[in-house]
């Protein structure tokens, strides 16, 4: 059975995890960061194999870093909805397992994704488990840390990176914002309205 709350919450790490989470804002810092080459980028899939950077290519992408065992585990159920509403319309859902806060991804990787599957039914891509902060994270969350200076960086499970069509950061948004939010919903629907790049 897999438990959606912290094992061992703590009074004071809790406070200062909401009051962290709270923040969110449009990518101000670093605007002169190259655009994302998702081809550069490694992809293993949480299944086996690399994911192929195609799917990514002149798509809208919502990078989520996602956890097992975290309050928050349940916003699997709008990103899900989110995916099959708009992936017909250019949008991937991309889940980025982490264990990096609270140890709330534990499992391997089969784990993550037998739990997806088996409770919320998701069908969206999810990388293999991987470091989202600091000098090790994975390479995509450098790049947008190098955009979005230290405000926009991960501070806790389900926070939420979009990148346009010219693989440009366009938001980022907390992990206290739903995947039906009206804001994000909003960026959403902005960004995929942008022209695909080279084509009229």
């Amino acid at each position: 059975m897999h438990r959606l709350l912290p094992r061992n919450p703590i009074g004071s790490l809790l406070a200062s995890v909401v009051a962290a989470i709270s923040l969110s804002g449009s990518a101000a810092a670093g605007a002169d960061v190259a655009p994302l080459d998702w081809s550069s980028l490694p992809l293993p899939s949480i299944n086996g194999g690399p994911l192929d950077p195609a799917m990514f290519r002149d798509q809208v992408v919502l990078v989520v870093n996602t956890a097992s065992q975290c309050g928050f585990t349940p916003q699997y159920q709008g990103l899900e909805a989110l995916w099959r509403e708009y992936r017909g319309s250019g949008l991937v859902v991309l889940g980025v397992p982490s264990n990096d806060f609270g140890a709330q991804e534990p499992g391997s990787n089969s784990d993550v994704a037998s739990f997806c599957e088996i409770n919320y039914g998701v069908d969206f891509p999810l990388l293999e488990k991987q470091v989202v902060v600091g000098a090790g994270a994975h390479p995509l969350y450098r790049w947008a840390a190098e955009r979005t200076g230290p405000l926009g960086v991960p501070r806790w499970n389900f926070h939420k990176l979009l990148i346009g069509r010219d693989g440009r950061l366009v938001d980022w948004f907390s992990s206290m914002t739903a995947p039906d939010a009206a804001r994000l919903r909003s960026a959403i629907d902005k960004a995929l309205a942008e022209p695909v790049p080279g084509r009229s």
